[in-house]
């Protein structure tokens, strides 16, 4: 049987990374449907994910994206760490940009002109740089590089340039630094995409060594792929750096984790916990994009479902799952997972709250705090922070 203090103990540790750019303004490549009280800057996106960690009591890193939570030289990244601790939290992964400028077209680190790869692997310098100044440990890399039709470059030269970009930037980095390389199945390219799969990030971080690591984003792989299977590999490999939550019914759709398959999300978060990956040399981040829901109640929300998913994991009996599989049970392997699934871990997770001194119901408390009205009373005029569709 499953120690309940021993579960309710793990989820005390527990740490979820929210991502700047979900405070924003964001969409689809159609349209992006601005909101009142939206942040204006990276201060005001610190502020309201303070909020977030004052209520969920276990999101106490935010990751920026630059250059969208760009500020001016080292001492105002310095100044805006600061500013982060005043509200509760640190300044997490810095997460690079090379798919934004027209430069990039044709790609950034993989770009057929060397001078446009001197540029994408310029920025990524920066962004260690960056990193050196706010005490982050982690640089995220996601690349759109790729072509959208045959013969449009050569596919192993691109390999070959983004080899040649990523040792340079490995180089660079400290002792204490990662890089952590993310892939998407497809999109923007359609026909090849330069870090398609886990196996060919996997390969590059392998060559680079144990400074590199794969990101596992939720929302990037082909339909009916067992993402729980290329976690439990990635631990086994000993490299699994860092999740991306989402959800999806169709391609990269960043819903809130857990919406679409919440069974998904257990049976991953299973995995890391009998992997030996609920450490913090796993990184727990959501990357969703909340297009028509109010920002931080989803933001809450994603936090609650990845603590809902993760209380279940721990609930496995371990003991008699283990049993069952070495008898060849297969219902009674199946049956021992889906007891821990279908448990109502609510109220467990309300004792885990109240025993942190928090509310045990943190979107209530979010929506007494009045922060909600504040911000969209205080948030008038300037530009809002977003992409533009």
């Amino acid at each position: 049987m499953t120690e309940l203090a021993a579960v309710k103990a793990a989820l005390k540790t527990q740490a979820v990374e929210t991502p700047s750019w979900a405070y924003g303004n964001s969409g689809t490549r159609f349209k992006v449907f601005a909101q009142a009280g939206v942040p204006r800057d990276p201060w005001e996106k610190l502020d309201d994910a303070g909020k977030v960690h004052e209520f969920t009591g276990v999101a106490p890193t935010v990751a920026l994206h630059i250059p969208w939570d760009k500020v001016d030289g080292a001492d105002g990244y310095a100044e805006l760490a600061e500013h982060a601790k005043r509200r509760g939290v640190r300044l997490g992964a810095i997460n690079s940009n090379t798919f934004q400028d027209d430069d990039y077209k044709l790609g950034s680190i993989c770009h057929p002109d060397a001078a446009v790869r001197r540029k994408a692997v310029d920025h990524l310098l920066e962004c260690v740089d960056i990193m050196d100044a706010t005490g982050s440990r982690d640089l995220k890399l996601w690349f759109a590089d790729g072509t959208n039709y045959p013969g449009q470059d050569d596919v192993r030269e691109r390999q070959d340039r983004l080899a040649e970009g990523l040792a340079e930037v490995y180089e660079r980095l400290g002792d204490d630094q990662r890089m952590l390389l993310e892939y998407k199945f497809f999109e923007p390219a359609f026909y090849t995409t330069d870090v398609p799969d886990w196996g060919t990030a996997y390969a590059h971080c392998l060559k680079l060594g144990p400074k590199a690591q794969v990101v596992v984003d939720t929302g990037h792989h082909a339909p009916g792929t067992n993402i729980e299977f290329i976690v439990a590999t990635l631990l086994r490999e000993g490299k699994l750096g860092a999740f991306d939550f989402n959800s999806r019914f169709y391609a990269d759709d960043d819903l809130m984790v857990g919406a679409a398959d919440p069974f998904q999300l257990f049976r991953i978060m299973y995995e890391v916990v009998r992997g030996g990956g609920f450490t913090s040399e796993v990184a727990f981040m959501l990357d969703q994009c909340h297009n028509i829901e109010a920002k931080i109640p989803a933001i809450i929300r994603s936090v609650m479902n990845v603590q809902e998913a993760t209380a279940k994991a721990l609930l496995v009996d371990r003991e008699a799952l283990r049993a069952a599989q070495l008898a060849g049970d297969v219902l009674e392997a199946n049956a021992v997972l889906m007891d821990a699934y279908n448990t109502d871990v609510r109220p467990l997770l309300a004792e885990v709250r109240e025993e942190m001194g928090l509310d045990p119901d943190p979107l209530g408390a979010y929506r007494r705090s009045g922060w909600a009205a504040k911000i969209v009373e205080e948030r008038v005029g300037g530009k809002q922070a977003g992409w533009g569709a």
